[in-house]
C-alpha cells in the first residue's frame, strides 16, 4: 500500500505518541513497520508534495475516527486494509470511493455501506443568509477547554468523542476549520467541523466537506445549526472552494429539510464503514422486536448491552423491561432497575418518609418534615418553618408535588393535590438551593447534574404561550418525547407570579422560569456538574447509598452550588434515568455492574469526574 497522510494526521498522531508518517497497514489491518518492506515508501505529509498531482492513499485523523478519501486510492484492497486498522472506540469513514458496493460485496462480514445520503452546497453566488441570533458568536476552536466543551456536546448527542489534544492540534492546521458557537454568557452551545480537501490532498475539484454539526439542545438558541453552516460556508468561500459536502442519515428528515432549504442537493457519494460495535445500529438486519417502542431510559441500556455483544430481549416494551443474557448469566431489567436491587432496598426508596428516616439515622442532613394529619398540627408546622414542599409519600416524576406553600389555604390545596397520587402526604420544610441529582452505581458517584425548571427567553416578538410551545417542542425533540412543558394551571400561576400572562410579549433577552419544579418530564433541563461536585457531597452520597443498601440509585439533594459542601437530601430514586446524564458513562457503569466480565474498552475521551470503569 502506498499513501500519504495529511499534515493534520501527522500532527495528531505525534501527539498520541506514534508517528503515522512511517506506519503502514499489512494484511488483516495490523500495523507494519516501515522497515518491513523495501518496496514500501515512507509516508510523507501533504505539504511535501511538489507536483500538481493529488496525493495518493489519503487518510485524515479527525480524533473520533479517520476520514479515508476513497478517490485517492487506486486499489480497493488498500482501502480495506485501512478500514481494518480502525482503532477501538473510533468510527472511520471512507467516502468518495469508486464502486463502493464492489468492495463491500467482497467483505460483507467486515464492511457495510452506511445508510446515509450525501448532499452538496455549491460555494458561489451570494452565499447563505446568516440568521440573526442575539448574543451568538461563532469562532474557531482555540484550546483544550473548547475541545472539552465540544466533546460534551458530542457525548450528549450520542456521537463518538475525540481526544482533546487531537482536536486542538487539528484545529491549528489548514486542513480543518473547526468552529464553535458561543452564546452571550460565553458557553459553547454548538460545533461544526469543516475539512478542506485542497489543503488535505490538493483536491483538483476544489472541494471540502462538513462533519459533526451538532448543538447543545439545552442551551443553544434556535437557528444555531444554520448559523454554524453559514459561517463555515463563508470561510470556505474565502478560501476559494467550489463546494462543501455533508453526509446525513437517510432517516434524519428534519436535518435533510434544513439542508435542502439552504440550497444543498443530493449527489451520488456513498460512505463505507467497518462493522464495529459503535456502528451496530446501522448494519444489523433488525433490532430486537419491541426495541423501537422502548423509552430512552430503556433504550440506552439496550444499546450499551448490544454494543458489548450481550443478547437483548425486549420482554415488555411499554414497561421498559429487558432480558439481558451473556454466557450463562441472565438478568431482567426495567430501565436502571434490575434484579440486583432487593425488594427491601426498593421499598426504602419508594416511600419518601422511610428514605428520610434511614438517611437521618445514618447521620445525613434532611429537611424538617412530618406526615400530614389534616388538622391544626399541619398549619402549626407551616408557621414554624415558614414555607413547605408538599408531596405524596410515594410517587415519581414530580406528580402531585407543590413547592412554595406559605398559607393555610395553599396548604389545604396542596395536600388535596398530593392525595390524588397517594393517601399519605409528606410536609417538608422549604429549603433554598439548586436541585442536584447524583447517580450512584455500585456505591460510586457516576454522574452529578443540576436540574433546572423549564424556562424561556424572550425575543420581543412572540407571546409567552408561543415561546413555551416552541421550547416544549425543542425539549421533546431532544429527549425523544420524554420532556415537554405543560400549558397548565401551574404554568399559568408561575408566569403570573412573575407579573405576566401567557398572552404577554416577553422582552428580548429576558429569562422567565415557567415551572416550579425541575422535573425533566415537565420541561426541566439537566446540566452536568460531576467534575465540580464537592468531595463532602460525594462522600455523603456514598454513605446514603450504603445506608439504603441499594446498588443503583438517584439521590436528590438541594445545594447552594455543587462545588460547595452544604447540602440536604430530599429523595432517593430506585430507578434513576440514565439517559439524561451525558457525557457521563451511566449506561456503561450500569452494564458493568450487571456483567462485570464485559467491561467496555476505554473511550477516546472521558469527561472530567467520570467514575473509573476499572479498565
Amino acid at each position: 500500500m502506498s499513501g500519504s497522510l495529511a499534515t493534520g494526521v501527522a500532527l495528531a498522531d505525534q501527539v498520541r505518541g506514534r508517528s503515522r508518517r512511517f506506519e503502514r497497514v499489512g494484511p488483516g489491518g495490523d500495523p507494519v513497520a516501515a522497515a518491513a518492506t523495501s518496496a514500501s515508501p515512507a509516508v510523507a505529509p501533504a505539504a511535501e508534495h511538489v507536483d500538481d498531482a493529488p496525493a495518493a492513499g489519503v487518510v485524515l485523523d479527525c480524533g473520533w475516527g479517520r476520514l479515508v478519501f476513497g478517490q485517492t486510492y487506486a486499489d480497493q484492497a488498500d482501502v480495506a486494509d485501512v478500514l481494518r486498522s480502525e482503532a477501538a472506540g473510533a468510527r472511520d469513514i471512507c467516502i468518495y470511493l469508486d464502486d463502493p458496493h464492489v468492495l463491500v460485496s467482497r467483505l460483507p462480514d467486515e464492511l457495510f455501506i452506511d445508510p446515509s445520503l450525501t448532499f452538496r452546497l455549491p460555494l458561489h453566488g451570494e452565499g447563505l443568509a446568516a440568521p440573526e441570533i442575539p448574543g451568538l458568536r461563532i469562532r474557531p476552536l482555540r484550546d483544550a477547554q473548547d475541545a472539552e466543551d465540544v466533546n460534551r456536546i458530542y457525548a450528549a448527542n450520542s456521537m463518538v468523542t475525540a481526544p482533546v489534544e487531537v482536536l486542538v492540534a487539528n484545529a491549528a492546521t489548514d486542513s480543518f476549520l473547526h468552529l464553535v458557537a458561543e452564546n452571550a454568557t460565553g458557553e459553547i452551545v454548538g460545533t461544526i467541523t469543516g475539512v478542506d480537501h485542497v489543503a488535505v490532498f490538493d483536491d483538483p475539484d476544489g472541494g471540502s466537506s462538513l462533519w459533526c454539526l451538532t448543538v447543545d439542545f439545552n442551551a443553544a438558541p434556535p437557528g444555531t445549526g444554520q448559523a454554524l453552516i453559514t459561517e463555515l460556508a463563508a470561510r470556505l468561500v474565502n478560501r476559494g472552494r467550489a463546494y462543501v459536502d455533508l453526509s446525513v442519515l437517510a432517516e434524519n428528515e428534519g436535518a435533510i429539510r434544513l439542508y435542502e432549504r439552504l440550497g444543498f442537493y443530493r449527489v451520488t457519494a456513498l460512505c463505507v464503514k467497518r462493522k464495529n460495535p459503535i456502528n451496530e445500529r446501522l448494519f444489523l438486519p433488525a433490532m430486537p422486536e419491541g426495541y423501537d417502542e422502548l423509552n430512552p431510559y430503556a433504550q440506552i441500556v439496550a444499546d450499551e448491552a448490544m454494543r458489548r455483544g450481550i443478547r437483548v430481549e425486549v420482554t415488555d416494551p411499554t414497561w421498559g423491561e429487558l432480558r439481558l443474557t451473556s454466557g450463562g448469566r441472565t438478568i431482567l431489567t426495567r430501565e436502571s432497575l434490575s434484579e440486583l436491587t432487593s425488594a427491601v432496598a426498593m421499598s426504602r426508596c419508594d416511600d419518601k418518609r422511610v428514605t428520610r428516616r434511614i438517611l437521618a439515622q445514618a447521620g445525613l442532613s434532611v429537611p424538617r418534615g412530618r406526615t400530614a394529619t389534616g388538622d391544626g398540627a399541619d398549619a402549626a408546622f407551616l408557621a414554624e418553618v415558614g414555607g413547605l414542599v408538599v408531596k405524596p409519600a410515594r410517587g415519581e416524576q414530580g406528580k402531585g408535588i407543590t413547592v412554595g406553600v406559605h398559607t393555610a389555604e395553599a396548604l389545604r390545596t396542596a395536600v388535596e393535590l398530593a392525595t390524588r397520587y397517594c393517601p399519605e402526604v409528606l410536609l417538608e420544610e422549604l429549603r433554598a438551593g439548586e436541585d442536584l441529582r447524583v447517580v450512584m452505581i455500585d456505591h460510586e458517584v457516576v454522574a452529578a447534574a443540576v436540574r433546572r425548571p423549564a424556562s424561556i427567553i424572550g425575543d420581543g416578538v412572540h407571546d409567552i404561550a408561543e415561546l413555551i410551545t416552541r421550547q416544549s417542542r425543542r425539549r421533546a425533540a431532544a429527549t425523544g418525547g420524554e420532556s415537554r412543558i405543560p400549558l397548565d394551571e401551574m404554568t399559568r400561576e408561575v408566569v403570573a407570579e412573575a407579573g405576566y400572562t401567557l398572552t404577554d410579549i416577553l422582552p428580548e433577552g429576558e429569562l422567565l422560569i415557567v415551572r416550579r419544579t425541575a422535573n425533566l418530564h415537565t420541561g426541566g433541563t439537566i446540566h452536568d456538574v460531576t467534575a465540580e461536585l464537592h468531595p463532602e457531597i460525594a462522600e455523603a452520597c456514598v454513605t446514603a447509598s450504603r445506608a439504603l443498601d441499594i446498588p443503583v440509585t438517584g439521590l436528590d439533594l438541594l445545594v447552594p452550588a455543587a462545588e460547595n459542601p452544604e447540602h440536604v437530601f430530599i429523595e432517593a430514586n430506585e430507578r434513576p434515568g440514565l439517559a439524561n446524564h451525558e457525557p457521563q458513562p451511566t449506561a456503561e457503569r450500569f452494564v458493568d455492574l450487571l456483567f462485570p466480565g464485559t467491561r467496555a474498552p476505554q473511550r477516546l475521551w472521558s469527561p472530567a469526574g467520570a467514575a473509573s470503569s476499572g479498565v
